[in-house]
C-alpha cells in the first residue's frame, strides 16, 4: 500500500512538473531573475504546492497515515547558520543549472548528459552534507 501511494504521489508531482513548465531550466532562471526579463509563474506552482499542503498538517494532527508509520512532525522556524547555509548553496545551484531536486530527477528522461551531470553532483552534494554539517556543528560547538 505504501509504495502504490508513493507511485501514485511521485507521478502527481512528475506530471505536475511537467505540465506547468517547471522542468524547463530557462522558465525557472526567468523566475530567479529578478532584475531582468522576471517571470512570475513559478509562484503559481509553489502556491499551488504550499496550499494543499497547510491543509494536509491542519488535517493530519492527531492522526495516523493510512500505509502505516507516522507523519513527520511540522518543522520548526528556527533560523540557524546550518539553515542560511544550505539554503545559499541550494539557491546557487538552483539559478546556476535552473533545476532543483524534482525537476532534476525528471530531466534524466530528456536532459541528457547534462541532466545526468547535474543529477550526479546532486547525490554527490547529498553524500557530503552530513560530514559538512557535522563539521559546521563542531564549529558552533567550539566557538
Amino acid at each position: 500500500m505504501r509504495s502504490l501511494l508513493s507511485l501514485l504521489s511521485g507521478s502527481l508531482f512528475g506530471v505536475g512538473l511537467l505540465l506547468s513548465g517547471m522542468t524547463d531550466t530557462t522558465k525557472v532562471q526567468g523566475w530567479l531573475d529578478l532584475f531582468g526579463a522576471w517571470d512570475p509563474t513559478l509562484a503559481f506552482v509553489m502556491g499551488g504546492a504550499l496550499i494543499p499542503m497547510a491543509i494536509a498538517w491542519r488535517l493530519t494532527r492527531n492522526r495516523h497515515p493510512l500505509a502505516g508509520g507516522t507523519f513527520p512532525a511540522p518543522p520548526t522556524a528556527e533560523l540557524d547558520r546550518r539553515l542560511i547555509i544550505g539554503s545559499v548553496l541550494f539557491g546557487f545551484g538552483w539559478a546556476l543549472a535552473g533545476l532543483c531536486p524534482g525537476p532534476a530527477l525528471a530531466s534524466l528522461s530528456f536532459g541528457g548528459w547534462q541532466g545526468v551531470t547535474f543529477v550526479a553532483a546532486m547525490l554527490l552534494g547529498m553524500l557530503v552534507a552530513p560530514k559538512l554539517r557535522l563539521v559546521l556543528d563542531q564549529t558552533a560547538a567550539k566557538s
